[in-house]
């Protein structure tokens, strides 16, 4: 039996609204891996489509959790981390990164921070500013064409764009440090909505396309970001992974679209995992 891969996810708890870590840990753990959580906040609900929402704060918590991880000789085999809670925390997971991979660990950082041109109601331009040095420390990063604004200080431009300019934008957010760096949100056409990669190492960029549903879902970009990872860890490649990311998010949107549902709480990922699994590739043993 092949060893059983070990993540941690940190992420914030969404009370309600399906993204983050209620989000990340059944994804992950539907793929097959044990999977740590690491709270970097906690609402009531998420900050999109609601008002009055509460927020607290886990600055305080990260370094005791990971005092006391490191007392257990706690191994991981991916560090992923994606909205956090304080300007604080930027440098505490840079930290945390630090302390716990080795040469097998794989660091991916989704900057969960913006969309549509716009901040989290939650974030100040001074933290969107210093994500870029928690990217910096990742193997793989995973913004949307918002963040990779904030990330390298240029303007949003908006749908206005070339695809010499999206793969002239993957090379520059691979100057944050990043060996490989997905983009999501990539259209070129008004049927299809996808996400482009860039791997340093072979300088190669791809692509993955299906097709695009009309309106805004909350969540589908941390569906997207825990399947790539998933993919990622059962040894696809950034390609592969790419396009089984892109397939299984459209997959939550067209049941959510089916089911009737109220898009601000987010995708029906829960009942698209069977597709998941199987486009994985997974058995049991």
């Amino acid at each position: 039996m092949n060893k059983q891969k070990r993540v941690a996810a940190i992420h914030d708890i969404s009370c309600v609204g399906r993204c983050s870590l209620t989000v990340a840990l059944p994804i992950l753990s539907a793929a097959g891996f044990d999977t740590g959580v690491l709270p970097t906040a906690i609402l009531s609900t998420h900050t999109g489509g609601f008002e009055g929402f509460t927020y607290r704060d886990l600055t305080s918590d990260i370094e005791p959790i990971s005092k006391h991880w490191q007392s257990l000789n706690l191994k991981f085999d991916a560090l992923y981390s994606g909205f956090l809670g304080s300007f604080e925390q930027i440098d505490l997971v840079a930290g945390l990164f630090d302390t716990f991979r080795s040469n097998e660990t794989l660091v991916m950082v989704d900057p969960v921070m913006a969309d549509n041109g716009i901040l989290y109601s939650v974030y100040s331009p001074e933290m969107a500013k210093g994500m870029s040095k928690l990217c910096a420390k990742a193997d793989i990063i995973v913004p949307n064409l918002t963040e990779a604004a904030f990330l390298l200080e240029e303007e949003y431009i908006g749908e206005n764009y070339s695809q010499e300019y999206i793969e002239a934008l993957l090379k520059r957010l691979s100057a944050l440090g990043a060996k490989k760096v997905v983009l999501t949100g990539v259209s070129f056409e008004k049927s299809k909505l996808g996400a482009a990669s860039f791997d340093i190492s072979t300088g190669k960029i791809s692509y993955a396309f299906n097709e695009k549903v009309d309106g805004y879902f909350h969540g589908t970009g941390d569906v997207f970001s825990s399947t790539l990872l998933s993919g990622l860890l059962n040894d696809f490649s950034l390609e592969d992974a790419l396009q089984i990311a892109v397939n299984y998010t459209l997959k939550c949107i067209r049941l959510t679209e089916n089911l009737g549902l109220e898009k601000r709480y987010g995708v029906c990922f829960e009942r698209a995992i069977p597709y998941l699994i199987q486009q994985l590739g997974l058995h049991a043993d």
